[in-house]
């Protein structure tokens, strides 16, 4: 087995391991919340107004991509909702 051949399998390896952890990022809850306070219609103009293009806020609602500092500081700013119940709409509820 070759340095290539072996790197694959551990990234292969990895990625499994990634998918089998539990997920605590719920982007869906977030995105919906704002979009009904906002009285948005979709995720277009959600993008729109937090002025990010439509690929990164598909990322984030299909966890591809976590909520960065700066989109969610521009969630604070036009939703007035504080950085932590942004945080928590985005975090899986604890039973």
């Amino acid at each position: 087995m070759n340095v290539r051949q072996k790197k694959l399998e551990l990234i292969e390896a990895m990625n499994r391991a990634r998918a089998l952890e539990p997920s605590s990022f719920v982007p869906n809850k977030l995105l919906d919340t704002l979009i009904e306070k906002l009285n948005l219609k979709n995720d277009a103009e959600l993008c729109r107004l937090l002025e990010v293009q439509p690929p990164i806020i598909s990322k984030i609602r299909h966890g591809k991509l976590a909520v960065g500092a700066t989109i969610l500081l521009r969630m604070h700013e036009k939703s007035d909702l504080s950085i932590r119940e942004l945080k928590e709409l985005s975090a899986t509820p604890t039973h």
